[in-house]
């Protein structure tokens, strides 16, 4: 008996590429946007899922509103998809790092605190080794910092609340310590009082804050008052324009602060609470294995470097937190 033809992989295959499919739709909502978004025409994204559908027997977006909905069965297919193109991604930078000692690609989480021009001289002193290595930056806030190393999306964390890290989990070197300045616009009420303010009087006025970056970790707020009302802002750098327009007030690290301050765009003020401090700390995995994550490391034990991120820099070595 003549064996059955073998259907081609692209008919016979969940594919990695349709998986991304799947994810861009669901995330966008439409098929229009998704293909916009992976470089393809409207018309190939809507075949290709309904290739996959008719071949699961399912279908996995309800098309009869605006927006394209996953159905239950969709949604399982893009959660346990989600996990299956970690698993690809983690095993190509795992044989990469194998093949050549460089990672494929090195994920750095910086504080929304700190100031970038350090990083960016650091990042072309990068590029002069001549790596394959890409390097790939997030900026996070609060407990973001901590959850996107605890949920594998970060390699290296720079800048850590300290206070914040998970037990037992990742190997720590201390960067040093933030202060944190109370700041209004000159024309803002607060900046006419005279005296340390008291809770009640900043109580009165708008806060603006920056949002938790969290996805797991339950997020946090700081440094509020439970009735305060306040903006709450995607960027350290759209929280400082904010304040500087005078739409609220609030804490502002104070390397970020001090040119705006030296202008006269804003003015810092005394509370009855003091300046705020934040200890921060550099984590990852141990032990470092990939070379760019090694060169990172030994960039950051730097004194001169700490100095140029935070107000007062730690000295240190890496300890297993």
């Amino acid at each position: 008996m003549p064996a059955s033809p073998t259907p081609p992989a692209s008919d016979a295959l969940i594919t990695p590429e349709l998986l991304l499919l799947v994810d861009a739709i669901a995330r966008h909502g439409s098929f229009a946007k998704a293909a916009r978004e992976m470089g393809k025409v409207p018309s190939a994204v809507t075949y290709a899922i309904r290739g996959l559908e008719d071949r699961l027997d399912v279908l996995l977006f309800d098309r009869s509103g605006h927006r394209a909905v996953l159905t239950p069965a969709g949604q399982a297919l893009l959660d346990d998809g989600r996990l299956l193109l970690k698993s690809l991604e983690d095993l190509t930078r795992r044989v990469r790092r194998i093949s050549t000692g460089w990672e494929l690609e090195l994920r750095i989480a910086v504080n929304g605190v700190l100031p970038w021009p350090p990083l960016y001289d650091l990042i072309e002193e990068f590029q002069t080794l001549g790596s394959t290595t890409k390097l790939r930056f997030t900026s996070e806030v609060l407990s973001g910092t901590w959850d996107t190393l605890a949920g594998g999306r970060a390699d290296l964390l720079i800048g850590g609340d300290a206070a914040l890290a998970p037990p037992g989990r990742f190997a720590t070197q201390p960067l040093g310590e933030v202060h944190m300045l109370f700041c209004v616009a000159p024309h803002h009420p607060l900046a006419q009082a005279t005296g340390p303010l008291a809770p009640a009087d900043i109580g009165a006025h708008c806060a603006v804050v920056v949002a938790d970056t969290s996805r797991a970790l339950p997020p946090l707020t700081r440094n509020l008052l439970d009735t305060q009302q306040r903006v709450v802002m995607p960027t350290m750098q759209a929280k400082i324009d904010a304040q500087i327009r005078g739409v609220g007030c609030g804490y502002i690290p104070r390397m970020l602060a001090a040119p705006y301050l030296d202008q006269g765009l804003l003015v810092a003020k005394a509370t009855r609470d003091g300046d705020l401090h934040e200890r921060l700390a550099c984590a990852w995995r141990a032990p470092a294995q990939g070379e760019a994550l090694k060169w990172w490391l030994k960039k950051l034990e730097s004194p001169r470097l700490r100095g140029s991120l935070v107000d007062a820099p730690a000295a240190g070595h890496p300890t297993r937190g």
